[in-house]
C-alpha cells in the first residue's frame, strides 16, 4: 500500500470522498473511510487533511485511514463539555 496525505475536496455521496493528494502533486482519487473511522463515527468534511492508503494497482481509488486534528482550533468549551459550565457542589 502507498500511504500519502491529502485534502478532502468534496463529499461524493454514499460514503465516498474526492481527495486531492500532495505527493503526486494535484492527483485526485476517490476514497472511502476506513472501518475505524466509521466505527467511531469520525466526521470527515471538505478541507480536512487526511492520510490515504492507495493500492499500487489502482491509483484512482483509496482508503482514508486518519483525519488530522485541527491544531489551531479553539478546542472544546472553556467551561467543560456541559452547556452551563462545570458542575460545582
Amino acid at each position: 500500500m502507498i500511504e500519502t496525505s491529502g485534502v478532502i475536496e468534496k463529499e461524493q455521496g454514499n460514503g465516498f470522498y474526492l481527495v486531492t493528494l500532495e505527493q503526486p502533486a494535484g492527483h485526485q482519487c476517490l476514497c472511502r473511510a476506513a472501518g475505524k473511522l466509521t466505527k467511531f463515527r469520525i466526521k470527515l468534511l471538505a478541507g480536512d487533511k487526511v492520510l490515504v492508503e492507495i493500492s499500487p494497482y489502482d491509483l484512482t481509488r483509496g482508503r482514508i485511514t486518519y483525519r488530522e486534528r485541527n491544531a489551531g482550533a479553539g478546542g472544546g468549551r472553556p467551561g467543560g463539555n456541559r452547556p452551563g459550565g462545570p458542575r460545582r457542589r
